[in-house]
């Protein structure tokens, strides 16, 4: 019987790989049968990842790169050609804030500190654009593909703080649209991008929001919780259903769409 759900076979490039939300996705891919490559800046995770990855019977190849830096991801884009021959598709998972980009409370807001507002848009938009341009364009000369790009509930939410981030996944949001429009219109239903949109997760960008150095929620950790209707964060393995389906043939009729996994985050109104 065929299972549209299964990537069997299927080379699927993931940026971010050695962060917490990446090893989600690499174990999850190479779950479903796909080849995974595991790009991050940190080799030593990456090799730790690629291993276990191979342990458990899975195929995964290590691709040190940063996403900003165009010559890294074309030399990591020549390192999985060389090997497997194609690419079928690229999870966009390289992202975060930085702490001087986090606007405080008792800050100016008319004296934001631009150039990290700037270096967070950098990492987090054009750390997509810029390994869609690479990897992308091997998937469209193999013909069939499928992106996944990485937004989040600040991007349609005024969230106090991070500003340069919400920036940046709002303009996410609007690429991943404009470009699914671009692909449809020159490529048909062959290659489709989408996104998916985290509500909170506790990851290494967003701990110190969140948490206190004794593990016990901040003021804002628990407001979170209050307006999260699960009320708990989420558990990175639970993005890993949305991602899969969106990488597979199960989502063929499916672009430019935004899935979001926020335990009801979103759409509740407080009352």
């Amino acid at each position: 019987m065929k299972n549209d759900f299964s990537l069997k076979g299927k080379v699927i490039v993931v940026t971010g790989a050695t962060g917490i939300l990446g090893e989600a996705f690499v174990n999850a891919i190479a779950d479903a049968g796909g080849i995974v490559g595991v790009v991050g800046r940190n080799e030593k995770i990456a090799n730790e990842r690629v291993a276990s990855i191979v342990s458990q019977g899975g195929e995964a190849i290590a691709l040190i790169a940063d996403v900003t830096n165009e010559q890294d991801l074309m030399n990591a884009c020549e390192k999985i050609l060389s090997k497997y021959g194609k690419i079928d598709g690229l999870v966009n998972g390289a992202g975060g804030n930085i702490p001087d980009a986090v606007i405080e409370p008792d800050q100016d807001i008319f004296k934001l500190n631009m150039s990290a507002l700037q270096e967070v848009m950098n990492l987090n938009l054009f750390g997509t654009i810029l390994p869609t341009q690479v990897f992308g364009e091997v998937i469209k000369n193999g013909g069939t593909g499928s992106i996944v790009n990485i937004s989040s509930v600040a991007a349609d939410h005024a969230l106090t703080r991070v500003l340069g981030y919400s920036l940046a996944k709002s303009a996410i949001d609007s690429y991943t649209k404009w470009f699914a429009v671009e692909l449809g219109n020159r490529f048909g239903d062959a290659i489709r991008m989408n996104s998916i949109a985290p509500g909170f997760f506790l990851a290494e960008q967003n701990r110190a929001l969140l948490t206190n150095e004794d593990g016990s929620l901040t003021e804002r950790g628990n407001l979170i919780l209050q307006n999260t209707p699960f009320s708990r964060f989420g558990n990175p393995e639970e993005l890993t259903g949305a991602l899969v389906w969106l990488l597979s043939d199960a989502s063929k009729f499916v672009s430019g769409t935004k899935i979001t996994v926020d335990g009801g985050f979103s759409v509740n109104s407080g009352v």
